[in-house]
């Protein structure tokens, strides 16, 4: 049933993606060279160092400049740096390639698993959505909501995630 529901995920995806034509830096493989947190990371694109902001999640913030990070923000970076760091990475690009602080936006695959969705079914991550890039926002908000009634990661953790 998971696999089916991966499958489903990935041809819905393709599909919706396939038309998609934006300017800037062309879908295809990067190698992840650090991670900042849970739901960013830098990776070298066309030649430069870019950041790349996951599409569709947001993890806790970790703690920074002598700050308090929030609830199961490291343990959200811990994964990412884990799973990321060092690996190459296939970015899928939506409708809107870039945000207001320049990051380029994706949907991460790393050995064929989205890495965004996987976020969301560990309890790593609340689902987010920002228009324009909604094509997962139906199958992000499923995996939140299996993650919660599960119970596990941060809504094990954390008194109010999300």
């Amino acid at each position: 049933m998971r696999r089916r529901h991966h499958l489903t995920v990935v041809l819905v995806l393709g599909l919706t993606l396939a038309g998609c034509a934006n300017a800037g830096p062309a879908e295809g493989t990067v190698r992840v060279v650090g991670v900042v947190d849970g739901d960013t990371f830098r990776a070298i694109v066309g030649g430069r160092e870019e950041r790349i902001r996951l599409i569709g999640v947001d993890t806790p913030e970790v703690a920074s400049y002598g700050g308090r990070g929030e609830c199961f923000g490291s343990e959200a970076g811990a994964f990412a740096k884990e799973r990321l760091e060092g690996h190459s990475v296939r970015l899928i690009y939506d409708r809107e390639r870039r945000d207001r602080y320049d990051r380029l936006l994706a949907y991460v695959y790393i050995e064929g698993e989205l890495f965004n969705l996987t976020l969301l079914r560990e309890g790593y991550a609340t689902a987010l959505e920002v228009p324009p890039n909604t094509t997962m926002a139906a199958a992000f908000d499923r995996a939140e909501e299996d993650a919660r009634a599960a119970g596990i990661g941060l809504w094990a953790a954390c008194p109010s995630p999300g």
